[in-house]
């Protein structure tokens, strides 16, 4: 029996759903004349075969696009099973959406009208970025959306066998296009590029989905028990927004100019008014019913007029339609009212020309008179099941779509900072700008007056020209439709009290800033804490920079501007540079205690905060089923507004297919809901929490950072991983390394991490973690016993070692020593895998001793599907590194040669990328 007939056997229609596509592949290939790759389609062919097989770009293309086979077969089977266990069971047995948590608050005494009460305080925010972990074309991504939703279709049971053919037939032509175009980047994507994949999901997925996962809240709030009306009647639904740094992202990324962000602002408005005006027409459609005009009730009577008032002639062609259909008519005004003329230029119009719109909340206003009359005629089901739909897809999108975070590197703003100041101050006063701490008495200085340096910057340096260029079309932006396009300003790699004030002064400089008592700011300022020294450091730099008047009264400004009941700082941290720096296990808890320490600093200066959760998509950059990520946060930090990067991969992996995206979003929705009450309304005592990971926090990092300061490590590392290819992909627009540095300090924690995933050594989400376990196990033996017990009892150490547990399933101690051979001198070779292997062996032992059972009975789906996966990526590692030996004893002096190679060993990364689930 092959692999494939015993998982078939195991785990059932997923993987006959995979053979079938194989199939069906199988037969794309013969037809394009390519037999000898179809007889080697993995999980088909006999593996030692395929072991003396040289594979071209071809093989590798053909493992990819099966590997990408077997992941749609296995999120199709996801979702299958969600449905089944769901009319089996009931709404609640699925873990983490709203009725599973209505039952946990219901069981915790939480009552209908306190939750009702907490989802005015709920916000979800996905952020997307083009962190450069997508292997895939855009292309590609289409293609395979296409070929999931055949693989949907085949579902029907109703078809006949024609139909079923035909289905075949189209799944056939899909492949067959798969099969012939390129996967991988041959150029490196430009930002506008990685823009327009970004608004598939803006535009195409995410408004459907907003209104499908509050369907799913009323259902489960129906079954729950719980009194519908009141939900149902005031739209009080958690709010849903999307966020991106796409167009905004500067830091280590010179491609990312002012202009870029001026153009990404206005494409995302302009696409937001697209939805909106498609999802108005869609909204007069369900109202045309007649109803003559005269006798709309009073307020939308008045309305109605005004609006035509407003609008001038502009309004002749919506009147002249629709005019026995009142309350049709009123809603085509509306769409007139949108500031934007959508032709074949889709070119804006002028703000306030005509009465248009100046801001959404104004259609919303609008939208809420049209809510009350169809209430006043006893028309309550459609303001219920159309309107409400429209006011939620307007607060969720906006006029603006997305908000656009502006991201920079501390250093970077210090270095425009000085030049400002070199061009303003003598040469005494320059030479103190040279020590932080008189650096900082000058800030204090002119924090006082919001008088500019310059008035024109034009000749400035370099980098204090481009920080003032963006900020200018920032404030720019603001004069002309107000703020909320604009997110944050970040500050990445904030290690003092003055990498934030730099900010204000910087901003003065362009009118961002206003005079008020004190030099308020209009946007908002996030320090960014990424590695284990700053975790360290933040709740002091935050309770320094809490102190300042115009810290205070640049937050109450940012309150009253977004309509809040309390000054609130956002807060970022960040889950890849901690990992690289300290590993899994030092990066997990000094970030958990870091949130505590950050929270209680926000208390005590009367500051609510928001944590912006910077994660990747693998487990070494924070990855993890995310309502056991909300459930693992300290207790007392989730304030009830969620905000998350959602990286590469991740983006299609989680909102590709709809009902996927439905249900990743719900889970996020109904985490927030319920550990906001958790938090609020129970009290948890993480004192032996503490204490055991404080200790097993510091002592992991020793081990992990002993590691990386062995003299042949980073020999090591270079040679036995691919990381010289990936420094060479063109998977995303952004530089590998943030200065171009060959150091490991300016290697960006995702090639750091892929490079180590492509090799299976996965050393960032476990190195350190057996050695801990095994000291703690020696010098403190009560605390490893309660640490067993914790296992079970505490949600954060579960998360944790779970987390552990999956990266230790895909990490491959005889791949791992297949890479190892690629390493020229024996002595690094062996002196560092000795290392490795032995906390591999402890880390596997003292994992096992905590969790029981072996990984094959605790987690079937994810063992199984593993031990599918490692059949044939043995293949392809070894085909890998018999071309990277290859590639590496070329010289510069044959680069046509090493052209050639080097396009096979990108295919082969983006294949065994597929095949893991994963990149950095």
């Amino acid at each position: 029996m092959t692999q494939l007939e015993t998982i078939k056997k195991e785990l059932g229609k997923p993987y006959h759903d995979l053979e079938f596509m194989l199939h069906c592949f199988k037969e794309v290939l013969i037809e394009n004349n390519e037999e000898e790759l179809a007889s080697c389609i993995p999980w088909f062919c006999n593996t030692s075969e395929s072991d003396t097989t040289k594979f071209t770009q071809k093989h590798f293309h053909m493992y990819s696009v099966c590997f990408q086979m077997l992941n749609l077969a296995e999120t199709n089977g996801a979702v299958q099973n969600r449905r089944k266990v769901e009319e089996e069971n009931t709404l609640s047995a699925i873990n983490g959406l709203w009725a599973d948590c209505f039952k946990i608050l219901k069981k915790e005494g939480i009552q209908q009208s306190q939750i009702l009460q907490v989802f005015s305080d709920i916000e979800v925010e996905p952020v997307l970025t083009a962190h450069p972990t997508e292997a895939k074309r855009p292309v590609i991504l289409k293609k395979y959306r296409e070929l999931y939703l055949l693989l949907v279709k085949r579902e029907n049971s109703m078809y006949n066998s024609y139909e079923i053919n035909e289905n075949r037939n189209e799944i056939k032509r899909v492949i067959s296009s798969i099969w012939n175009i390129d996967e991988y980047y041959i150029e490196k994507p430009t930002v506008e590029t990685e823009l327009d994949n970004v608004l598939h999901y803006f535009k195409n997925v995410f408004p459907e989905i907003v209104p499908l996962v509050n369907r799913r809240l009323f259902q489960a709030w129906e079954f729950s028990g719980f009194e519908t009306n009141s939900l149902s009647s005031e739209n009080s639904f958690p709010q849903i927004k999307f966020g991106t740094w796409i167009g905004g992202d500067r830091d280590g990324h010179p491609l990312v100019s002012a202009n870029v962000t001026r153009n990404t602002l206005l494409k995302l408005r302009l696409n937001a008014f697209l939805i909106l005006k498609e999802e108005l027409l869609k909204l007069s459609e369900d109202l045309s019913f007649y109803f003559e005009i005269k006798e709309l009730p009073e307020q939308i009577y008045a309305r109605y007029y005004d609006l035509i008032g407003e609008l001038g002639k502009s309004s002749k062609s919506a009147l002249n339609t629709s005019r026995n259909e009142a309350f049709k008519l009123f809603v085509l005004l509306l769409i007139h009212k949108l500031p934007v003329k959508i032709g074949k230029a889709q070119s804006f119009e002028i703000l306030d020309k005509q009465g248009t719109y100046s801001e959404s909340q104004q259609l919303i206003a609008d939208l809420l008179i049209l809510k009350n009359g169809l209430i006043s005629v006893n028309k309550k089901s459609l303001y219920i099941n159309s309107v409400a739909r429209t006011i939620q897809i307007v607060k969720t999108f906006g006029f603006h779509l997305a908000t656009v975070d502006v991201r920079q590197n501390s250093a970077y703003y210090a270095k425009a900072f000085q030049q400002i100041m070199h061009s303003s101050y003598s040469a005494n006063e320059k030479d103190s700008l040279k020590n932080s701490d008189e650096k900082l008495r000058i800030i204090n200085s002119e924090l006082k007056s919001n008088r500019p340096f310059l008035r024109n910057w034009s000749n400035m340096p370099l980098e204090s020209k481009n920080v003032l260029d963006s900020f200018s079309v920032l404030q720019q932006h603001i004069a002309l439709y107000k703020a909320n396009a604009l997110g944050s300003l970040i500050v990445s790699m904030t290690r003092h009290v003055n990498d934030l004030l730099t900010i204000y002064i910087l901003g003065r400089e362009t009118g961002l800033s206003f005079f008020d008592k004190t030099l308020v700011l209009k946007l908002h300022v996030v320090p960014l804490f990424e590695t284990i020294e700053d975790l360290e450091a933040s709740p002091a730099i935050l309770d320094s920079y809490f102190s300042y008047p115009e810290v205070q009264n640049s937050l109450d400004y940012q309150r009253r501007q977004k309509q809040l009941p309390q000054k609130t700082q956002e807060v970022m941290i960040g889950y890849s540079d901690s990992n690289k720096d300290g590993g899994i296990l030092a990066s997990t808890w000094y970030l958990y205690k870091a949130q505590k320490e950050i929270s209680a600093i926000g208390d005590k200066h009367g500051i609510c905060i928001k944590f912006f959760h910077g994660k990747g998509g693998t487990i070494s950059r924070g990855a993890g089923p995310v309502h056991w990520f909300l459930r693992s946060l300290p207790h007392g930090t989730l304030s009830g507004k969620l905000k998350i990067t959602e990286q590469g991969e991740t983006i299609e992996k989680k909102y590709a297919n709809k009902i996927n995206a439905a249900y990743n979003l719900e889970l996020m929705l109904a985490g927030s809901t319920l550990n906001t009450l958790l938090h609020k309304n129970s009290r948890v005592n993480n004192k032996e929490v503490s204490t055991i990971l404080e200790y097993m926090g510091k002592k992991s990092h020793e081990f992990y950072a002993k590691l990386l300061q062995n003299k042949y490590f980073l020999e090591f590392y270079g040679q036995a991983t691919p990381i010289d290819v990936i420094e060479e992909s063109k998977i995303g627009s952004r530089p590998a390394r943030r200065t171009g540095k060959r150091t490991f300090e300016d290697l960006r924690a995702i090639p750091w991490v892929f490079s180590w995933g492509q090799a299976r050594f996965h050393i960032t989400s476990w190195y350190g973690v057996g050695s801990t376990l095994e000291l703690l196990k020696v010098e403190y033996p009560d605390r490893y016993a309660k640490l067993k017990e914790l296992f079970f009892e505490s949600q954060f150490v579960r998360y944790a070692f779970t987390n552990i547990d999956t990266s230790l399933a895909s990490t491959d101690e005889g791949i791992m020593k297949m890479y190892a051979g690629l390493v020229v001198d024996p002595e690094v070779r062996e002196s560092i895998m000795d290392l490795i292997l032995e906390e591999l062996q402890k880390t596997r032992r003292y994992m096992g001793e905590l969790l029981g059972k072996p990984i094959k009975e605790r987690r079937r789906n994810h063992y199984y599907s593993t031990v599918l996966r490692a059949e044939a990526l043995r293949v392809l590692h070894q085909n890998q590194i018999n071309y990277l030996k290859e590639w590496r004893r070329l010289s510069s002096d044959e680069p046509e040669k090493k052209a050639a190679l080097l396009n096979q060993l990108l295919i082969s990364v983006n294949a065994i990328a597929n095949a893991m689930g994963t990149t950095g």
